[in-house]
């Protein structure tokens, strides 16, 4: 099931678990992405959406983490890949059409896959459990229905 072993993977989750535990301990406030693009539109928009307090007090710690996340994984590419670049296959029209349904997801459910999946879960939210079981289904469905189709990327 682990043909690589199974270390990194719990040294990635426990690395995981404790930055998210880290941020919470030292904020108060859950350590997710998706409300990124809110808190960044804070310093540039003077819509009343984008200047709510809880945007305005976390968007700094936000885009760093942000930034961090972008450098540990070019430096686990680096030195870990012998620099070689991730490449896909799959056409841009499609990127495009993926990175706008997730993005349009990650709005309907007011959380990502990664804020509910560790910082909700961890949390014991129920919003957040149920969140993660519609994730994983539609997933699941989705990858059938594709297979089954025979689109292939």
């Amino acid at each position: 099931m682990f043909p690589l072993g199974i270390s990194q993977y719990l040294i990635g989750g426990l690395t995981i678990g404790l930055g998210v535990g880290l941020i919470y301990i030292t904020t108060g406030l859950h350590a997710t992405q998706s409300s990124f693009f809110d808190t960044t539109l804070s310093y540039f928009s003077n819509t009343p959406y984008f200047k709510k307090k809880e945007y305005l007090d976390s968007r700094f710690w936000r885009i760093i983490l942000a930034i961090g996340l972008i450098i540990g994984a070019s430096l686990y590419t680096i030195l870990f890949t012998k620099g070689s670049l991730y490449v896909t296959s799959v056409q841009l029209w499609r990127l495009a059409l993926g990175g706008f349904l997730v993005g349009a997801g990650t709005r309907l459910s007011k959380g990502c896959t990664s804020g509910h999946g560790i910082s909700g879960v961890a949390s014991l939210s129920t919003a957040s459990i149920f969140a993660v079981i519609t994730f994983i289904c539609i997933g699941i469905l989705t990858a059938i229905m594709i297979q089954t189709m025979g689109i292939l990327p």
